[in-house]
């Protein structure tokens, strides 16, 4: 057991950790429907609001390594009860988050191996996968960051596959959108919208601090992780939306399955061996969606004990007694999942508003914890004198203007993510869930 907690996180798995936890397949095709403008809204996303709310979390993560991340610097800049909701709300969304994300592991098996597979057997696939997610997270730190890194690998292979496939397709048949220069401005009817999916899509950073005390030479570490990270992040996001507008018209582009038909297209310069080409590289992208729930189940469950709500009953304090892990938050976290993965499933039969309801009303849940997090980061410019080896340029000021910047965008991203229709399903699954938590 001390073998386990003893062992440090280096630079290599920093960074790998981090691109696991940012980099997701299941949501990122959904701004290229407003076509070829979405990859420049990737890369003006990535200026105006990756680079603050990266170089804002650098210095937060350099200046306190200890674990907890975003909650313990809640705490220190504000105190305990903020700290505990940001806890709570942290914990939640993961629980919330990962039935969406095994609904689109069912769907893609559905649509790319299985086209018969029944409602109910998608269902239960991914009532499976939560329990693997929570096997692993029982495991350990080790075997989380072990499964994220490789999964991060395969998550920029298939993105940069996804890319080259586009430029081959391209050559070979034509791309399926106008790629001349008119098409590339955004428009302002839709890119507040999207750029809200993007905002979402960008979101992680953070996530590495929640084991902080784990990392080798933080101070070093958190700041080169971010610039790394990011860099890789923005290029195989905008690669890889460049590969699915190369397949797809942008008017034919589903936001969920999106990514499915793009890479079974993309797949036809194959010839003969389109199909086996396409089950191996589906395979692969689906296994992938795991990554993203390792890591953010792991973060959410050190968020969880550094608001010290672990403490609150034996029954969530208690402790593996091989792997001294937070089992019990891993079990109930798996609970939770599960039964938001039944009555989905039961209300609702269109994998599409599954995905879509759960989505968007995690999202709201986390993203509002970002709304404590860019102003703890001002507080603690101006009450604390600690160290840092790491600072966002421009002292103050820098600091300010890198939290108002965020803090807009997060704002913008919750009131664009809500369904505004309140004689909507959606909008009523939102309200109940955000009342509940």
């Amino acid at each position: 057991m001390d073998n386990v907690t003893e062992k440090k996180v280096n630079l290599t798995q920093s960074v790998l950790f981090t691109v696991a936890s940012i980099l997701v397949l299941d949501s990122f095709v959904a701004p290229a429907i407003i076509g070829v403008s979405s990859i420049t809204l990737w890369i003006l996303m990535a200026i105006i609001f990756f680079i603050p709310y990266g170089l804002l979390s650098a210095e937060l993560g350099a200046t306190y390594p200890d674990d907890g991340g975003i909650v313990s610097w809640v705490e220190r800049a504000f105190g305990e009860f903020p700290s505990v909701l940001v806890g709570w709300m942290y914990w939640i969304n993961v629980a919330f988050w990962m039935p969406a994300v095994f609904t689109a592991f069912s769907g893609w098996l559905t649509l790319g191996v299985f086209p018969q597979m029944s409602m109910v057997v998608q269902a239960i696939i991914s009532i499976v996968m939560c329990w693997i997610v929570v096997y692993i997270g029982v495991r350990g730190i080790d075997l989380s960051v072990f499964v994220s890194n490789i999964m991060a690998i395969l998550k920029m292979a298939i993105l940069l596959i996804f890319g080259i496939l586009g430029v081959v397709y391209g050559i070979k048949y034509g791309l399926s959108n106008n790629f001349s220069f008119s098409n590339w401005i955004p428009s302002w009817d839709n890119t507040l919208i999207y750029g809200a999916v993007i905002v979402y899509n960008l979101m992680g950073f953070e996530l590495i601090g929640s084991i902080g005390g784990k990392i080798e030479n933080p101070k070093r570490t958190v700041p080169l992780m971010t610039i790394i990270a990011g860099i890789a992040i923005t290029f195989f996001y905008a690669f890889g939306t460049f590969g699915v507008l190369a397949a797809l018209p942008r008017e034919g582009i589903d936001t969920v399955d999106g990514f499915v038909y793009a890479l079974q297209e993309l797949c036809a310069i194959f010839g003969p061996a389109q199909n086996a080409v396409f089950t191996i590289l589906i395979l692969a992208s689906i296994l992938t969606l795991v990554a993203n729930m390792i890591t953010w189940a792991m973060g959410a469950n050190e968020a969880f004990m550094a608001a010290n709500l672990d403490k609150r009953s034996k029954l969530l304090g208690h402790r593996h007694k091989k792997y001294d892990t937070a089992d019990n938050l891993y079990y109930i976290m798996g609970i939770v999942s599960t039964v938001l993965i039944i009555l989905n499933y039961v209300l609702s039969g269109d994998a599409n508003d599954i995905f879509w309801t759960i989505f968007s009303f995690a999202s709201i849940v986390f993203m509002a914890n970002y709304l404590f997090m860019f102003p703890a980061a001002v507080k603690l410019k101006h009450i604390d004198d600690s160290p840092r080896p790491y600072a966002v340029p421009g002292g103050k000021a820098g600091m300010w203007i890198a939290a108002i910047i965020c803090t807009a965008f997060i704002a913008l991203a919750i009131y664009f993510l809500i369904d505004w229709d309140f004689s909507s399903y959606p909008f009523w699954m939102q309200l109940i869930g955000v009342i509940l938590t």
